[in-house]
Order: C-alpha cells, then sequence, then structure tokens
C-alpha cells in the first residue's frame, strides 16, 4: 500500500531497461540489494501505519473476516515477503518494480474496500503516485496509476460501486500516526539522499580536476589556476610567474626501465613539487611528463630559487630511489600587463623551456621580461641570474620590429618596450 520513494535514493532507474547480458549487471547487484533493503524499511513503515487508517474505516464498516484476513497478510506480511522474493531474484532491482506496481494495484484494492472514505483515500493515493514518480519519473506513475485505476474500479464493480466520503473522527485520529510518522521517515531519507549527493558531487568535481596518476590538478585545473593569477596580476599588480616543466629524457626510462618506472617517476616529480612550493602555488599535470607551474605573487628571482630546489631534490630522489641520473628543465615567463591571454603566457614559457633543452637541460630559462611604463615610456625588465648568466638587451623604438636576425630571435609584440633575457642555471 505504502512505500516510499524516497527509500529508493541513487536507484530511479528502471532495471527492466538493462539487458540481462549487460556487463555493468553484476556491478549494479550490489546497489539493487540496498535499493531493497532502503524499500523494506520503508514499505513496513507505511504498510503498518496504512493499517491502522484502512483498519478504522473496516471496523466502521463492519468487514469481513476475509476482508481483515486480507489486510493483516498485506499490512505485516507483505513486506517481509517482497524483501525475500526480490533479494533471491536474478534482478532485485526489476523484482522490486515489480513489487511497487503491485503496491499500486493493492492500493486501489484498499481504496474501493473502503468505499472511498475520503482521507485515507487520497493520502494512499497520494503517497503511491509519489513513490512513483521519483522512482521510476511520469512514464512509471502512469502504468502504475492505470493498475491502480483498474483494480480500484474492479473491486468497486464487485461492491456495486458502494461510496461513503464521510471521515469520522476516529478514521482521522487513525490517520493521525501515519500523517505524522511517514513524511518525517521520507525527510530523513531525504536527507541522507541529499547529503550523499552532495558527496558524489565534490567527489565528481575532485576526479574531473585530478590527474589520477599523480595525484596533481590536471590539464583543465592547471588553465584554470593560470587564468586566475594572471586576471589577479592584471587587476592588482604584482608579481606573477608560470613555469612549464619537463622531465629530461623521459622516453628513455620509459624503453630503458618500462612504462611502470616512468609512472614512479612521474609520482616523485609530483611529490617533490608540493614539498618544495608553497601553498598558494598551484602545481599541475598538464600533457605526458610536462607539468605546469603557477606561481603569484612571485617574480622571476623567487621562482629560481625554487626551481633550483626542485632540480636538486629531484636529482637527489631518482639516485637514491631508482638508481638513475635523471633531471628535470624548466622553463619560466613573468606576467606582464599587455600579456594577451593565457595560451600567450604558456607559449613565452614553452619556448623558454625549448631554450632549456636546447641549452643542454637540467636548468631553467627565463623568457623575456617586457616592462611598458606609464604613459607608453619604456623601462628595462629585471631578470635575476642567480648563478651563471646571460643578459642581453633588446631596445625596440616605436615603429620598429624586432626581426629572427636580433641576438635574441625573439620578435617584438608591440613598440616602445624593453626585452631582456636571463639563463637561470
Amino acid at each position: 500500500m505504502f512505500t516510499s520513494a524516497l527509500s529508493v535514493a541513487g536507484a530511479s532507474f528502471d532495471p527492466a531497461a538493462r539487458p540481462a547480458d549487460d556487463p555493468s549487471t553484476a556491478r549494479h547487484g550490489e546497489r539493487d540489494l540496498r535499493f531493497v533493503e532502503r524499500v523494506h524499511r520503508l514499505r513496513t513503515l507505511g504498510l503498518g501505519l496504512g493499517f491502522l487508517c484502512v483498519a478504522s474505516v473496516f471496523r466502521l464498516h463492519g468487514a469481513s473476516a476475509f476482508a481483515w484476513t486480507l489486510l493483516v497478510m498485506h499490512g505485516l506480511l507483505w513486506p517481509h515477503l517482497a524483501r525475500y522474493l526480490a533479494t533471491r531474484s536474478a534482478n532485485p532491482g526489476r523484482a522490486e518494480f515489480r513489487h511497487l506496481a503491485l503496491d499500486s494495484t493493492l492500493g486501489g484494492f484498499w481504496v474501493a474496500l473502503m468505499h472511498f472514505n475520503l482521507l485515507p483515500s487520497v493520502v494512499i493515493v497520494t503517497m503511491l503516485s509519489v513513490d512513483k514518480v521519483v522512482v521510476g519519473g511520469p512514464r512509471f506513475l502512469l502504468r502504475t496509476s492505470a493498475c491502480l485505476a483498474a483494480a480500484c474500479i474492479a473491486t468497486s464493480a464487485a461492491l456495486g460501486f458502494a461510496v461513503d466520503l464521510d471521515t469520522p473522527m476516529s478514521v482521522a485520529v487513525a490517520c493521525t500516526p501515519f500523517l505524522v510518522a511517514y513524511p518525517l521517515a521520507i525527510s530523513l531519507v531525504m536527507h541522507e539522499l541529499a547529503r550523499k549527493v552532495r558527496q558524489q558531487n565534490r567527489w565528481l568535481a575532485q576526479v574531473s580536476s585530478t590527474d589520477e596518476l599523480t595525484g596533481l590538478g590536471n590539464r583543465r585545473q592547471g588553465l584554470a589556476a593560470a587564468a586566475r593569477a594572471l586576471e589577479r596580476y592584471r587587476r592588482h599588480g604584482g608579481d606573477a610567474v608560470l613555469i612549464v616543466l619537463d622531465i629530461d629524457r623521459f622516453k628513455s626510462i620509459n624503453d630503458r626501465h618500462g612504462h611502470p618506472a616512468g609512472d614512479r617517476v612521474l609520482r616523485r616529480v609530483a611529490q617533490v613539487l608540493l614539498e618544495n612550493m608553497r601553498a598558494t602555488d598551484t602545481a599541475t599535470r598538464y600533457a605526458g611528463d610536462e607539468f605546469l607551474l603557477v606561481l603569484p605573487d612571485t617574480n622571476l628571482e623567487g621562482a629560481a630559487e625554487m626551481a633550483k630546489r626542485i632540480r636538486e631534490r629531484f636529482s637527489e630522489a631518482l639516485a637514491r630511489d631508482f638508481d638513475a641520473n635523471c633531471s628535470v628543465s624548466l622553463g619560466a615567463a613573468a606576467a606582464y600587463e599587455d600579456m594577451v591571454d593565457v595560451e600567450d603566457w604558456i607559449q613565452q614559457a614553452d619556448t623558454a623551456l625549448y631554450r632549456a633543452k636546447e641549452g643542454g637541460r637540467d636548468r631553467l630559462v627565463a623568457a623575456p621580461s617586457v616592462v611598458v611604463g606609464p604613459h607608453g615610456v619604456a623601462t628595462p625588465g629585471v631578470v635575476p641570474a642567480p648563478d651563471r648568466s646571460a643578459t642581453s638587451t633588446i631596445v625596440v623604438t616605436p615603429g620598429a620590429i624586432a626581426t629572427p636576425g636580433d641576438p635574441d630571435g625573439v620578435p617584438a609584440r608591440s613598440p616602445r618596450r624593453v626585452i631582456e633575457r636571463g639563463q637561470l642555471v
């Protein structure tokens, strides 16, 4: 008579739509059994309270012993029988859907036997309808409502279409426990469902932004962090550096030691990054053996110091754990006022990384630092070189364009700017 749709938290699907040979059937078996258990608990509560409602009407009408026997069997025995049958079915979810349809059919039967007594009849039909909408949606409601209506009409016809809408106080009192306890039970299940949905959403958000192998953020997370850092730089000024890190000769590690060894190296890189970066920095796996580091409120000098620590710690870890001589190369680019976008920022760091590879690997190379002064007056950018460095300056006058023949071979993006390059080793 009563089952709660809310008891099927996480199971609002129709198992009948799943082919028997679907490989996911076994995976869904445990969930189907949990579904059956939830239905059983609330079906037991609903039928127990519904028994009081129907019994109060039967007492007024002087129902037959046969009707009382059916009521006792349905109200007290059917929940446990339904659970037994469902748990032993090859497809528990599909069996439970059949039982839900049977609940609607029996609900129509009891409405007719009560001669359509208004309050208990409305309560029964309403709760059965809510069940079906949440469990299987409007289409399932239509199918089960047809069963309810057919059973109600057939039973009423057998009784001569007897109708007695009056609900005396005794019946209203008998319906009170159901009206109070059952909605509270539904609310508790809804609260649990909402909590599970929130947990699942948090898990999905984490999975969608996390690299499974390293535990770092993935490419999308890295791009989002870079976008936030660039936007903050444009709004508030200060410093921001983006670094692209690449493992040197990573392919040879995979070829010589196998991909599992390569995976361990990637995880070691992630660990070293987390241990040597600030809480405000972001380290993400960008692609393959490349990592993207976003350092807000950091200039190139600070980035160089951090890069030095990372290179040293990584080399020590690889020598200790893998007995291998492995290094990383890094390309850094500082944000500047008229930088086009994140893609431009990454391109500059990637170009610097390429030069670090060309220069012998195991080093950090900084991209050109561009500083545009107020009123279009160019001022020198500063690129510190803590160890060995080689700096050169290109002054691009208004209207002039830097050509590949320039010492650094880097075209200027706009006039009135000074470009300085520092190689940080």
